[in-house]
């Protein structure tokens, strides 16, 4: 609960910010308003670490130019037609630090974009009455150290609601990413959203048409990447937000049948993603967030429903959901204009996350253990964490039994690993010497009898060049 004793302290801190402090007695020295916005605002009363400092004043881009170029090492002004302003601020010590300095707006919108027709406005309540949401809307004057929170931040912050300054129909009117904001600081502050912000949400999803898909992916991403993101999926999934940019999710509430049974895909996906952000979080602290292994965890099931089959006897099946889900998620990616090494992760995982399970029913020969990870290439680890967390069963004796056995096949990569070089697995003649054994020169024969040496060294593992040529003349031969 925010203790606003602590808060005001922490905002007297942010104050005496050595970057806050050279920022504040150059405008104040030359005549200008200055004050910290937003975030930092909201998350020093909150206790929270404090990130990018963002600052609004009364003077224009070009007196706020002219201000910070003999305090800073570096200036841009690639936002200046939106009043904004970016600058390098030197730590004393050493280090910097990266602000962004905007000019008091009052923006309008046209409804058909996102992009506002810039007004500058001439007073700070005028342009934190703009902002989203109202823990947003707060500021903090400098060098006086006045919070200045026209619309009830503060009361919000304490009841852990979030609410728009203005009637939310006209605020997700005016901007439609901020709906998909709403379900991130829920995730992010732990934050219920009011009735009326949710209500809003709901009767205008679809006009989340008029946002990129790569401002929708950027959204999505910083949702990922907060501790609790289950919170914010389903924001979007019960008010139906996301069907307008991630459908396969909310498909995963498959349809009751009295008399088939099996578990809740939706709420199994949920569970795999937050014990697959613990075992992340307990195998790499410290760490960036993998977006990749998260979306690959809420994604690994969507297969589901285009495969469900409902069987006499009251058995359900997913025959190849694993190989459907995966081509499902590379389609929805590309469309939100993932990066290429992304999408081929979570599409890969996806592939790739029902493997493990034939082991669990039986140990494998060193050669299915090879192939596993030669399949599994770069993004063993992250099997290795999505495979883990995507046992819910309930059944103690069950889960002991798989955990058991996945230590087991980690324990045997290992020791393969440290044998046979096992992450750089390739035949032991290359394709150069394939030509000299066989006297044949380049083209598709070298292509077969290179795969056919993988295949030995996958079931064999080591056997030295010597036999390596001898099992290819043979080959050879037997091919002729």
């Amino acid at each position: 609960m925010l203790n606003m004793a602590d808060g005001l302290a922490r905002l007297g801190a942010l104050a005496e910010d050595p970057v806050v402090r050279t920022l504040a007695d150059a405008f104040d020295a030359a005549g200008f308003e200055l004050a910290v916005v937003g975030g930092p605002v909201r998350d020093a009363l909150l206790g929270r670490p404090t990130n990018d400092l963002d600052f609004t004043t009364n003077a224009s881009p070009d007196d706020i130019l002219r201000i910070v170029k003999p305090v800073s090492t570096a200036q841009w002004d690639i936002g200046r037609a939106f009043g904004t302003i970016g600058a390098r601020v030197p730590r004393p010590g050493g280090g910097s630090e990266q602000v962004e300095i905007t000019t008091y707006r009052a923006d309008s919108y046209d409804g058909v974009t996102r992009k506002p027709t810039v007004e500058f406005g001439d007073t700070i309540d005028a342009d934190l009455v703009r902002r989203d949401f109202r823990v947003n809307a707060m500021a903090l004057q400098v060098p006086a150290v006045k919070l200045i929170d026209p619309t009830g931040g503060v009361e919000d912050l304490v009841a852990g609601v979030l609410r728009t300054p203005a009637d939310p129909a006209v605020s997700f009117g005016d901007d439609p990413l901020r709906m998909l904001r709403a379900a991130r600081f829920s995730a992010q502050l732990g934050f219920a959203i009011d009735d009326a912000t949710t209500e809003a949400i709901t009767q205008l999803r679809e006009t989340l048409a008029i946002v990129s898909p790569e401002r929708v992916q950027s959204e999505l991403v910083r949702l990922l990447q907060t501790d609790d993101p289950v919170r914010g999926i389903r924001v979007l999934v019960e008010t139906r937000l996301i069907d307008e940019f991630l459908p396969e999710v909310s498909a995963l509430r498959l349809e009751v049948d009295e008399h088939h049974h099996h578990k809740d895909v939706y709420e199994h996906s949920l569970t795999v993603l937050r014990q697959a952000i613990e075992l992340e979080q307990s195998r790499h602290p410290g760490e960036k967030p993998d977006v990749a292994l998260r979306l690959a965890a809420l994604l690994h099931d969507i297969g589901k429903p285009r495969t469900r089959k409902l069987e006499d006897g009251g058995a359900v099946t997913f025959h190849h959901h694993d190989v459907v889900g995966s081509r499902m998620a590379r389609k929805r990616m590309q469309a939100l204009r993932f990066d290429t090494a992304t999408t081929d992760s979570v599409a890969t995982l996806i592939e790739l996350h029902l493997r493990f399970f034939g082991y669990s029913e039986g140990a494998w020969t060193d050669s299915a253990v090879r192939r596993y990870v030669r399949d599994a290439g770069d993004e063993l680890e992250r099997l290795h964490i999505l495979t883990r967390a995507d046992v819910t069963t309930r059944n103690k004796r069950k889960a002991s039994r798989l955990a058991a056995a996945y230590d087991d096949i980690e324990s045997r990569i290992t020791a393969l690993r440290e044998q046979e070089e096992l992450d750089s697995i390739r035949p032991e003649l290359d394709g150069n010497r394939i030509q000299e054994v066989l006297g044949i020169g380049p083209g598709r024969e070298v292509g077969e009898a290179y795969r056919f040496l993988l295949e030995v060294r996958l079931d064999e593992g080591v056997i030295g060049s010597d036999a390596a040529e001898q099992r290819l003349r043979e080959w050879w031969a037997a091919r002729a």
